[in-house]
């Protein structure tokens, strides 16, 4: 059995490219899904991982089961839906950043509930890793979110929460009451600063910070070009960005989840595990799409020691 589940929905990526000079866009095909990539960089740092989805009996089902075999991610808990398709995405880049399109209806993961959830996997689990997106893609899935905490939470199994808001999804209001009832119940929330703005109505970092550790004992933070806040209820760190030649920043917040528990699990403090993850998360955005660029721990190390 893994050490830590990702509960969410994997979906095949369209990244499109710099257009060439006949003006004509390419995309990159890859995959995504904020918790598979969560999972797979988790898996990369060197955790034992597996995830809780389902796929449709597909070519980009298959795909992702090709992959997660080759990543060394567990799939003995995922579901093949001969009746749904497996969900796909497309993103493309401006100056004001990378935006999503998603083709998920009906998706296989979104038909995921309560009852599916693996319940003696996640109660031999040392983490359960789910967001906002896993929620935020159906009712059912929203039900199936909230039981796999409550049998974690029964188990001693650690939860973390990664906001991961898409407005696109579900309207605000709704949004923020599934998100922080679901944080209310995580031992980790990984908010980033957008989402928590959107989330709270908070502009402050500090004060965001503190608005989370009423619901979680530990927060961190993401603030992307501006590095992350580390908080407990007893400390707060701020943790500087790396400089480096970034491209495409889709999955870097996953990254950071996926390496963050792979170091606490591996024994690190907190902060050492929060450092690490952002060196990996900086990295994570010099290549494009959302796995390809996921760092092994040797290009990580270089980077902490060259700073």
């Amino acid at each position: 059995m893994a050490d830590i589940l990702c509960l969410g929905e994997p979906m095949l990526e369209f990244n499109a490219q710099k257009p060439g000079a006949d003006g004509r866009r390419t995309y990159l095909e890859g995959h995504g899904g904020d918790t598979s990539n969560a999972a797979i960089a988790a898996a990369r740092a060197g955790a034992s991982v597996g995830m809780i989805t389902a796929l449709g009996q597909d070519g980009p089902g298959e795909s992702f089961m090709q992959l997660w075999a080759k990543e060394g991610v567990d799939t003995s808990n995922v579901l093949r839906n001969p009746a749904a398709p497996t969900g796909i995405y497309f993103v493309t880049h401006d100056a004001r950043g990378h935006h999503f399109s998603f083709y998920r209806s009906g998706s296989a993961a979104s038909l995921y509930g309560a009852t599916d959830v693996p319940e003696a996997a996640i109660r031999q689990a040392k983490f359960l890793h789910l967001s906002g997106i896993s929620q935020a893609i159906s009712t059912s899935a929203c039900d199936a979110g909230f039981h796999a905490m409550e049998v974690a939470r029964a188990a001693g199994t650690r939860i973390s929460y990664d906001t991961n808001l898409r407005l696109r999804l579900w309207p605000a209001a709704r949004a923020a009451s599934v998100i922080h009832a679901a944080i209310a119940m995580a031992d980790i929330a990984l908010p980033s600063l957008d989402d928590a703005v959107a989330l709270t109505g908070l502009q402050n970092p500090d004060a965001i910070c503190d608005f989370y550790l009423r619901l979680a004992p530990l927060v961190v933070l993401k603030c992307g070009a501006d590095g992350a806040i580390l908080a407990t209820r007893e400390s707060r760190h701020r943790i500087p960005a790396y400089k480096v030649a970034a491209v495409d920043a889709t999955g870097a917040g996953d990254c950071f989840a996926g390496n963050f528990l792979a170091r606490l699990l591996a024994g690190d403090a907190p902060l050492q595990a929060a450092r690490y993850a952002n060196a990996a998360a900086a990295l994570s955005t010099t290549g494009y799409g959302a796995v390809a660029p996921l760092p092994f721990p040797d290009a990580v190390s270089a980077l902490l020691e060259s700073t």
